[in-house]
């Protein structure tokens, strides 16, 4: 996936101002309920909101809070790679919730982090593109990648979700590869 947990998160807009951060988690988070509803009015929030508040708590590592931002329902899209034991099937807000989870237990945190360099939101679309990075905890190699992160919401929630990585260079340092024969 895109943007590692508890690695950090700083989602700047196209002037370079700190929309969400996890040095910063009051900004995004405070006037939204745990669903990412209003606090005040109940309102659900647009995308804008919805894609910030699933940065921060992405970059906070706690998966149950990730997975609160999404419909039960998931369309999930990562090219499954064997290799990569958290690159699976996902289809429900459960299962959204074991992939961070996964995620987080197969990375060493302290080496964990990614980079937001634009975020793009039309009507219930949002496009995040940036860089990766972490080290595999079983086999301590390391892996970088960009990425793009597709996610539509729906009445407050995230209702599909799309991962576009380096899927090989993840895939090779959770493998003890010697050659590719």
């Amino acid at each position: 996936m895109g943007v590692t947990p508890g690695g950090g998160t700083e989602v700047k807009d196209s002037e370079g101002l700190t929309l969400a951060s996890t040095a910063n988690t009051g900004s995004a988070e405070s006037s939204w309920d745990e669903r990412g509803h209003s606090a005040d009015t109940g309102s659900t929030p647009g995308t804008r909101t919805v894609v910030q508040l699933f940065l921060q708590r992405l970059g906070e590592g706690d998966p149950q809070r990730v997975a609160a931002l999404f419909a039960e329902q998931v369309d999930w899209v990562i090219a499954e790679n064997p290799s990569v034991p958290w690159i699976r099937p996902r289809s429900t807000r459960a299962d959204v919730a074991a992939h961070f989870a996964e995620l987080a237990a197969g990375t060493l945190p302290e080496e964990a982090g990614s980079t937001v360099e634009a975020v793009v939101v039309e009507g219930g679309d949002a496009v995040v593109t940036g860089r990766l990075s972490g080290v595999v905890r079983a086999t301590g190699k390391p892996f970088a990648s960009p990425f793009a992160l597709r996610l539509f919401v729906d009445d407050g929630l995230i209702t599909a979700y799309r991962v576009y990585e380096d899927s090989l260079a993840v895939a090779a340092a959770c493998a003890d590869w010697t050659s590719c024969s």
